[in-house]
């Protein structure tokens, strides 16, 4: 069966669904299709919460009615074939779609690890998948024991929602502590005190070496020689770039397995489009290639695509990844937004550092109020901002934010500590000690700037 269509997005998670959206209310005379391999679409971020706070997979799920209402086409099938000389899709089952511009949304993979006794029944990963995570939700109901290899933010945020079934809950992590690779040292111990809270071991600086059981998952030996009783594993070390439609098609891939794309997202091929977890990556800061996979990094690339799939334009560029991160646990926040101290200081960067703690609520005699710490990081001869850290409560969600756009505006010192802003007794800090601008005039007192 041959299909015809303007705009064809392979995928189905946030990228594919808004660069699908985007491309339709950009081009509302061109038909849009999303051809998916999976019956029902997760929250990628939300999958963690689906084993102590949510009640069920099912309300982890993206409905499909953000595509159809929108008039776009949705196909439940498999993409077996890119053809780029005759502009045509293939599926398993036979039908082949022919299209106008092409966005690969093909998303990422769960690394696959060579530790021994890794395909021993017992032994898990993190899978966009519903009826995998049913069946591994079921499973840790009649376990007692489990250990998490991974201490990034899906292995501490796993950690915590197994800890809310009851289980007693090992985190093994590599490096020296948990979210080393996006926290400074400070940030990371402040998680860690969280998590020791709530009794979930974390053993740091060590590996899993091997995973022993017979019939079944035992126990796990650490690279420390300390062995650690297990009922069941879960394999939280990232994931890897699903690029073998694109490779097979024949267009351009990098070193780190992910679609070369340019800064409009666009392929080796002029028609083809790369977007998410599948796409390349470029630091905002050394142009050099990197690997996050943030599904609000995702969406804004499939922005980017979705503006730009007939007619480039200058102002919708992908100028970097920026990389804007946040976690909760056990009612601690934490946030970054672009370089922390250790990265810039390792890239070179002469840099001065701005902090400051305030409460999150003015007086900070209200209830649930929260201590916010702000760390930022600035250029020491230009003053513009490099990065920034926040934990507290809440609302530091949503000051990252702020922080990340100042980022990708190269907002100055003198910009933020000049910044206007709202404030409310019960929403934010106080206007005489707003964090943000705290950290900036403690920035300020270490610099002169013209």
């Amino acid at each position: 069966m041959h299909k015809k269509t303007n705009v064809l997005i392979i995928g189905g998670g946030p990228s594919a669904i808004v660069a699908a959206i985007t491309a339709k209310k950009r081009h509302k005379d061109k038909k849009v299709t999303v051809i998916r391999n999976f019956e029902k679409a997760l929250i990628p971020c939300g999958i963690p919460y689906i084993f102590g706070s949510l009640e069920s997979v099912e309300q982890n799920l993206i409905p499909d009615k953000v595509l159809l209402a929108n008039d776009i086409e949705l196909i439940i099938d498999e993409v077996i074939l890119i053809n780029q000389t005759k502009k045509t899709v293939h599926t398993k089952t036979g039908v082949f779609f022919s299209y106008e511009k092409l966005i690969i949304a093909t998303g990422s993979l769960p690394i696959q690890v060579p530790i021994e006794g890794v395909n021993l029944p017992g032994v898990y990963e993190i899978r966009k998948d519903v009826a995998y995570l049913k069946m591994l939700k079921e499973k840790l109901l009649k376990t007692e024991r489990v250990v998490i290899i991974g201490g990034g933010f899906i292995g501490i945020e796993m950690a915590d929602e197994i800890n809310k079934m009851g289980k007693k809950v090992t985190i093994v992590e590599a490096l020296p502590h948990c979210l080393e690779m996006a926290f400074d040292e400070e940030f990371c111990i402040e998680m860690e005190e969280k998590l020791r809270q709530k009794n979930i071991e974390i053993k740091t600086n060590t590996k899993v070496i091997k995973i022993i059981g017979e019939s079944k998952v035992e126990k796990v030996l650490l690279s420390n020689k300390e062995e650690i009783s297990a009922d069941a594993i879960i394999l939280a070390i990232g994931a890897v770039p699903n690029t073998k439609l694109a490779q097979e098609a024949g267009l351009e891939i990098n070193k780190k397995g992910a679609v070369v794309v340019n800064e409009y997202m666009k392929t080796s091929d002029d028609d083809i489009f790369a977007i998410g977890d599948c796409a390349q990556k470029t630091d905002f800061f050394t142009k050099e290639r990197i690997t996050t996979m943030l599904a609000s990094t995702a969406t804004s690339e499939a922005r980017i695509a979705g503006l730009n799939v007939y007619n480039l334009q200058i102002i919708r560029q992908n100028k970097g990844t920026i990389g804007i991160f946040s976690t909760s646990i056990n009612e601690l926040s934490l946030a970054a937004a672009g370089l922390i101290e250790k990265a810039a200081l390792k890239n070179h960067f002469d840099i001065v550092i701005g902090e400051a703690i305030a409460t999150d609520k003015h007086p900070g005699a209200l209830p649930n109020m929260f201590k916010t710490k702000v760390k930022l990081i600035f250029s020491k001869h230009s003053g513009t901002i490099l990065g920034g850290q926040i934990s507290g409560g809440v609302p530091i969600g949503e000051m990252i934010n702020i922080v990340g756009l100042a980022i990708q505006n190269q907002l100055t010192i003198s910009d933020l500590v000049t910044m206007q802003i709202g404030t409310h007794p019960l929403l934010t800090a106080s206007p005489i000690a707003y964090p943000i601008i705290g950290a900036t005039q403690n920035a300020l007192s270490k610099i002169h700037i013209e």
